[in-house]
């Protein structure tokens, strides 16, 4: 039980974390200027660093991911002896040996599975917003509105309708990912089978036992993606 919460939690942080993420790096991937000094800053200074990011993100494991954050970038950060953060006096070193104690592996899990979901989720942002109709974004332009209020209340809004089913694919996507966190300690479903297995020498009940947990999670989190569709649906054809 206390497994299934654990990768319930995770899954539901890194959906929140990884599509914020994701709409940052997708704006950031399609910003652009006609003109002037903007153009040669967001085309070098944005647009490719973003689209290195993404490439180096879906052209590595994530498994591979998770090892580095664990044991590189974490480390980095908040080692109680020479992290970043403590040696700049953002944190304190009993504050760093808690949280590396009590949370290291969680931790490493909801950066690592972020960071790799961002990358798939601007890809799926930069999509759906290039399918709107281009003519909208130039006549909200030209009533005086914003790029970023064009954005917030006219292109996001039609774009995210499009957006749902890939958005729930990912979502999907990540309950099972969140399961190679038991290989740095993270006692999720996968960490209890194999805690279980290896107690008892028994190994069908154990992985039965979680592939029902974990298809029971993602066809909930399928039945909850149809809904929110259907319920778009209804908006669009009011309108």
């Amino acid at each position: 039980m206390e497994g299934a919460l654990m990768t319930i939690k995770c899954t539901i942080i890194c959906v929140l974390l990884g599509t914020t993420w994701g709409l940052i790096l997708g704006l950031g991937r399609l910003a652009q200027a006609p003109h002037g000094i903007w153009k040669p800053l967001l085309h070098y200074g944005i647009q490719w660093p973003v689209r290195i990011y993404i490439s180096a993100f879906r052209g590595t494991p994530l498994f591979v991911q998770i090892m580095v954050v664990h044991f590189a970038l974490v480390p980095l950060f908040i080692n109680p002896r020479d992290g970043l953060l403590v040696t700049s006096g953002l944190m304190s070193t009993d504050f760093a040996r808690a949280l590396r104690s009590d949370y290291g592996a969680f931790l490493s899990c909801v950066v690592a599975i972020t960071l790799n979901a961002g990358a798939y989720v601007s890809e799926i942002f930069r999509a759906g917003i290039q399918s709107i109709d281009r003519g909208q974004m130039e006549a909200s332009r030209s009533l005086g509105m914003s790029y970023g209020k064009t954005m917030r209340k006219v292109i996001l809004p039609q774009a995210f309708r499009r957006m749902l089913p890939p958005l729930g694919n990912n979502a999907i996507a990540i309950v099972k990912d969140s399961s190679l966190a038991s290989a740095i300690g993270l006692a999720d479903l996968a960490y209890a089978a194999r805690t279980v297995s290896g107690a008892y020498a028994t190994y069908w009940e154990p992985y039965l036992t979680i592939s029902l947990v974990y298809w029971v999670i993602t066809f909930l989190l399928s039945l909850m993606v149809q809904h929110m569709e259907k319920r778009f649906g209804k908006s669009d054809s009011r309108t």
